[in-house]
């Protein structure tokens, strides 16, 4: 087991745009990770399996609804300490991140947002404690790109109502105890459901046969005559706006947690060009190596820069959907990106456990597509800015 010898980049000395409060967050994390994630988690990924027992800790540093007020559970902190937390878990693994994300953005926040404050007295404490965990089910195997055309929906059954459908795809599925499920209602209009393990009806299969985020649990949500108690539906939002909504929260945290995964490639590369000798000098001093690293430090500093403008936005309020969807579209392809690069800086070893830089590029295979396809905010950026609507 190889100790976690990861140090930080910081070119543009962005630490002074931070307070102490946030450096105390971040490091809490990042010290978290060395201790808990490094060592264990290529052997789970090798296994294709979840960390059950490192749920705990993401609570304890608070990854579970950290901008989640106090008074429910969370850590009562900003969007830039939840930024931070996000790329100092992805720095460990995607998939890591991936649970922390759905548990904050996807199921807290809909809850905190949408719901009534019966639910999130109910609910939020238990999932910012880690003792429950969440999924939120949006995509379904024919509507992925396009939510709008879902098909699962519920019938108002007087006493109850009735939830049919299956959502594909769902991280935390297979353990989940509540999912936050968005579906049609008679008249078509979309809302939030909580439906809990336990109701008849509902089974979470899970997905096998990943090559990404494989220390991840993914499964399906299957809604077979689901009776959902009536006060289990998300009152104060509906439409599609709401899901999108909670996904703005989530891409926010994507556009932080691949820097950290970008930041440990990088790191790693650097590290071993230093050690690795050929032609009886370290590899790092030959120009290809040394142009494949000045670009990976220029183009993490560049989404450093970007991910810290969006959090002061986000914290005020004003960042759009489009500006959030920049970032984490930007952030992605240049993590997935420098990924590449590390791993051929590494030759043969960057195919192997030994190192993490193959492990961060499968799973950034997945965060390239999942919440928004690269191309799809790619043309969310061109409708913003040009007015026109490419979608139909």
């Amino acid at each position: 087991m190889k100790p976690d010898l990861f140090e930080a980049p910081d070119y543009y000395n962005l630490d002074e745009l931070l307070t102490e409060e946030h450096k105390l967050v971040r490091d809490a994390a990042r010290d978290w990770v060395k201790r808990d994630v490094s060592p264990i988690i290529e052997e789970y990924a090798q296994k294709a399996e979840f960390p059950k027992q490192i749920v705990k800790g993401l609570a304890e540093i608070g990854a579970f609804g950290p901008y989640i007020p106090e008074e429910y559970g969370g850590a009562g902190l900003d969007q830039i300490s939840y930024g931070l937390i996000m790329q100092e878990i992805e720095r460990g693994d995607s998939g890591v991140r991936s649970t922390a994300s759905v548990q904050s953005s996807l199921v807290m926040y809909p809850i905190w947002k949408y719901g009534n404050e019966e639910q999130r007295k109910k609910y939020l404490p238990k999932l910012a404690s880690g003792e429950w965990v969440g999924s939120f089910g949006l995509t379904e195997p024919d509507h992925g790109s396009n939510p709008g055309g879902m098909t699962t929906n519920f019938k108002d059954m007087g006493d109850h109502y009735l939830l049919n459908g299956a959502k594909m795809w769902i991280s935390n599925a297979p353990f989940c105890e509540i999912a936050v499920v968005w579906a049609k209602d008679e008249s078509g209009r979309i809302h939030g459901l909580i439906v809990e393990r336990g109701m008849e009806g509902f089974s979470t299969p899970e997905t096998h046969n990943k090559w990404s985020l494989r220390a991840s649990a993914t499964g399906e949500l299957i809604f077979d005559n689901v009776k959902v108690p009536k006060e289990n539906l998300l009152p104060n939002k509906s439409g599609l706006g709401a899901p999108l909504g909670c996904l703005d929260s989530a891409r926010f945290g994507i556009a932080w947690g691949a820097i950290g995964a970008a930041m440990d490639c990088y790191d790693t590369a650097l590290r071993y060009s230093k050690e690795r000798m050929q032609f009886g000098k370290p590899i790092g001093q030959f120009q290809l190596q040394q142009k494949k690293l000045a670009e990976m430090i220029t183009e993490i500093t560049k989404a450093q820069l970007l991910a810290w403008r969006l959090g002061v936005m986000r914290e005020a309020g004003t960042a759009t959907s489009a500006q959030i969807s920049m970032a984490k579209r930007n952030n992605v392809d240049m993590a997935i990106n420098i990924a590449r690069e590390a791993r051929q800086m590494l030759g043969g070893m960057g195919i192997t456990g030994e190192y993490s830089i193959m492990r961060h590029s499968m799973n950034l295979e997945s965060v390239i597509t999942y919440e928004g396809t690269h191309d799809i905010h790619l043309l969310i950026t061109g409708l913003d800015i040009t007015g026109l609507n490419a979608f139909k």
